[in-house]
């Protein structure tokens, strides 16, 4: 597999000058908080093996910590802040935009914050959305509901011309667009764009994944909120199999190539029997198939639990060929095909079964927030707004070994984050439903298909890793 070489290098929109009226400390040790420094650094790869040398000094393994500067590079009585949100719903959608908006309005004394509607949409004169001017008044109590209060829309992103035309004739030096990795990489255009007009426009990203697939943050926002809400939604439905002669509760959960969801979902259940999840493969039929230990465990206990991510199993299934508005590949359903499946199954067999089936995914993504999320949402938006005022563009917040950084955003995309079946997460998630490590009949197609998988994705990116360096070198 290819080693891709990691440059964590952050872009500035120039020198700044201008102290912040944010009157913090020049140094630790005053009993009050201080400045952070561009000097000031958390390491990527934070694991230490007696017979490697470290890269603590390569500036490929540092991210540049994020937090207020002493002096920034915006005037605040000069800007303009737009915010939007991009793709689906996610718990904290509310809480960041609060959180961005209080921070530049009454730590920086920003007066003209434009919500944009519908995601990149809303910058479409032919979709006839205005603004919203916000300020913490009409910011106020929107982390109390779930949902985006600006709205949101899948697609658009590639209108890039005709966004930075909107972002032009807004008057906006300070763009915040929170979503997920497609509208990352979208961001990303738009702001290679603005650079090539020569605009001094901060382009800064909050990530919003409820599948926490984006590469290197500890977790997304709205994902601890998704698995406490998923949770729920198990624990319903194993008691409805344990009050039943050979119950089944079948449960689809969220995660499309990323797993994490029903990983979190069944370690915290503390009554999944199986998780299916598309890092790993499994067979249906066969004496090691998923139906075989589904009969056994009947056998054993006269009911049984399955998380099933939305991406798991995709080979079983008839490909849909299609995409969304996104660009994301349309996933066939396997959450009803492994319902099928089961009950047909267990009828050839003449097997007495109760199956259950709930698919609350629309009932997680659109949940306010955990205590612990909304927290972390705050403090994304704060430092967010901390980044753009002080002149930091094409970046995305990001939380790393609880530390929070600025991540180009190029580094950000280029790999989607994954279950790792050879992690400890995966081996405690088996130790907790005690399901076999590969429910499959021939072990040397999962090693084919996972290391076919794994070079695909590095393919993948060093592909998008060129085009990044092409890129800086044209600009």
């Amino acid at each position: 597999m290819s080693t891709i070489k990691y440059d964590f290098t952050v872009e500035n929109l120039g020198e700044c000058k201008i102290h912040s009226p944010i009157e913090l400390s020049l140094e630790h040790g005053s009993f009050r908080a201080a400045y952070v420094k561009d000097t000031s650094f958390v390491r990527n790869q934070v694991n230490v093996f007696a017979d490697n040398k470290s890269d603590a000094d390569d500036m490929g393994n540092l991210m540049e910590k994020a937090g207020p500067r002493e002096y920034i590079y915006f005037n605040p009585m000069h800007v303009t802040a737009g915010i939007c949100t991009c793709g689906g719903l996610c718990p904290g959608l509310n809480d960041v935009i609060r959180a961005v908006v209080r921070c530049l309005w009454n730590r920086y004394g920003v007066r003209r914050i434009l919500g944009i509607r519908f995601g990149y949409k809303g910058f479409f004169h032919d979709e006839g959305f205005d603004t919203i001017d916000l300020n913490p008044d009409t910011v106020d109590t929107i982390h109390k509901i779930g949902g985006t209060f600006l709205g949101t829309s899948r697609g658009g992103g590639d209108r890039v011309s005709e966004i930075v035309d909107a972002i032009e004739q807004l008057g906006i030096n300070q763009m915040f667009i929170i979503g997920g990795d497609g509208t990352q990489r979208g961001s990303l255009d738009i702001a290679n764009e603005i650079t090539r007009r020569g605009l001094k426009v901060a382009v800064v990203g909050i990530p919003k994944t409820v599948d926490n697939d984006l590469e290197f943050i500890d977790r997304s926002f709205g994902f601890e909120t998704a698995v406490q809400k998923a949770t729920q939604a198990v624990n319903s439905i194993h008691m409805e199999a344990h009050s039943q002669i050979n119950g089944i509760g079948l449960v689809k959960l969220m995660g499309r190539e990323s797993g994490f969801i029903a990983t979190a979902t069944a370690l915290a259940s503390h009554e999944t029997n199986f998780c299916l999840i598309p890092e790993v493969p499994f067979d249906l039929d066969g004496p090691n198939g998923f139906l075989s230990h589904l009969e056994r465990r009947l056998e054993r206990r006269h009911h049984a639990v399955v998380i099933v991510a939305e991406g798991a199993g995709q080979e079983l299934l008839t490909s849909t060929n299609q995409t969304d508005a996104s660009g994301n590949k349309k996933l066939a359903d396997i959450g009803t095909f492994l319902k099928d499946k089961i009950t047909e199954y267990f009828a050839n067999r003449k097997i007495h079964i109760n199956l259950k089936y709930i698919d609350p995914s629309y009932e997680v993504r659109a949940a306010v927030t955990t205590a612990n999320d909304s927290i972390y949402c705050e403090r994304l938006g704060n430092n967010a707004v901390h980044a753009a005022m002080a002149g930091k563009t094409k970046i995305v917040i990001g939380l790393v070994h609880d530390k929070y950084v600025h991540i180009p955003i190029s580094m950000a995309t280029l790999k989607r984050n994954i279950v790792d079946p050879e992690s400890s997460l995966w081996r405690d998630c088996l130790d907790a439903t005690l399901q076999p490590v590969y429910m499959v009949n021939n072990i040397n197609t999962v090693t084919e298909k996972l290391l076919k998988n794994a070079e695909e994705a590095d393919k993948k990116a060093l592909a998008r890793l060129e085009k990044v360096t092409q890129m800086k070198v044209n600009q």
